[in-house]
């Protein structure tokens, strides 16, 4: 059972964006979050001459996952400042260092190694650390307290909106009844040729899609609707489970079975931009319908 605790956030500048100090009741520890483009005026402060362990975020071209970096340092400033110059993704950085120097070399290599581990074991992020590093020898007493660093962290990740160390939880779906049959349980999402093929028929599932939160306990069918040329809703699958996918506010959609293709359904009346992004229907009516100007008029 999770015990409950305090989080202190304090923004030196006023601007959330630019610094947050981050305090947790009783802990050893200290965070800061210091945004890239503030970098360059905060690099200088006294926490970043410490030995402690960092991770970068951003996001690589259009990647729908989220892009981290996880490393560690004697003196965090300038292992940071060699990343401002040649890691571009990163527009944010996490650092933890102890608050009363209890950590040294071998405990922030042991907390990067399980951050990394952590982090692929989950699979929410794409990792910039080019090899998985080995695990450092500790004393049992000594990675009892790492190890407990480390919980700390991760307590406190989820507060600055970070999830890349955290399994997803799966929605809880409300089971089918009359007042569900004539709801809006099917979302209807466009898709690009590649990505159809790759991931909706060869994957069974559909991933970074955002749902409004009020409709995701109701979804029961994903259909698609193929941009142009085809122009068309042409297949739709009964959904298993939705949790949440990367870093942000973006959801995954397994399939019960891979989907089924339906007859073509037209845009008919309904404008070429009706599906520009995700949009809902009722299953039943989709299967009734002509054309999507039956579904979207």
């Amino acid at each position: 059972m999770k015990e409950p605790f305090s989080i202190e956030l304090s923004m030196p500048d006023g601007d959330a964006s630019a610094l947050k100090i981050i305090n947790k009741t009783n802990w050893a520890g200290l965070g800061m979050e210091i945004s890239r483009a503030a970098w360059p005026k905060h690099r200088n402060r006294n926490e970043l001459k410490q030995i402690g362990i960092y991770i970068l975020i951003g996001y690589q071209d259009n990647d729908d996952l989220p892009s981290l970096y996880i490393g560690q340092g004697d003196g965090i400033k300038k292992r940071i400042e060699s990343h401002y110059k040649n890691k571009p993704f990163w527009d944010r950085a996490l650092i933890f260092v102890s608050s009363n120097q209890g950590l040294n070399r071998a405990h922030t290599a042991w907390l990067k190694w399980a951050l990394v581990l952590q982090a692929q074991r989950v699979g929410r992020c794409k990792l910039d650390n080019i090899a998985t590093p080995n695990k450092p020898r500790l004393t049992p007493p000594e990675q009892a307290d790492t190890y407990e660093f480390l919980n700390e962290i991760r307590s406190i990740l989820p507060s600055v909106e970070v999830s890349a160390f955290e399994a997803p939880k799966k929605i809880e779906q409300l089971e089918m009844s009359s007042s569900t049959v004539d709801a809006e349980n099917t979302i209807v999402v466009p898709a690009q040729g590649g990505g159809f093929k790759k991931v909706f028929l060869n994957e069974d599932c559909w991933y970074a899609i955002r749902i409004a939160s009020g409709k995701l306990k109701q979804i029961k069918y994903i259909a698609v609707y193929q941009v142009a040329p085809i122009s068309a809703i042409t297949h739709v699958a009964e959904v298993a489970s939705i949790e949440p996918y990367g870093d942000g506010r973006k959801y995954k959609l397994n399939f019960v079975a891979p989907a089924k293709t339906i007859e073509p359904l037209k845009l008919g009346s309904a404008p070429r931009s009706v599906i520009q992004g995700p949009i809902y229907t009722n299953y039943l009516a989709l299967t009734k319908a002509k054309d999507m100007g039956d579904l979207f008029s």
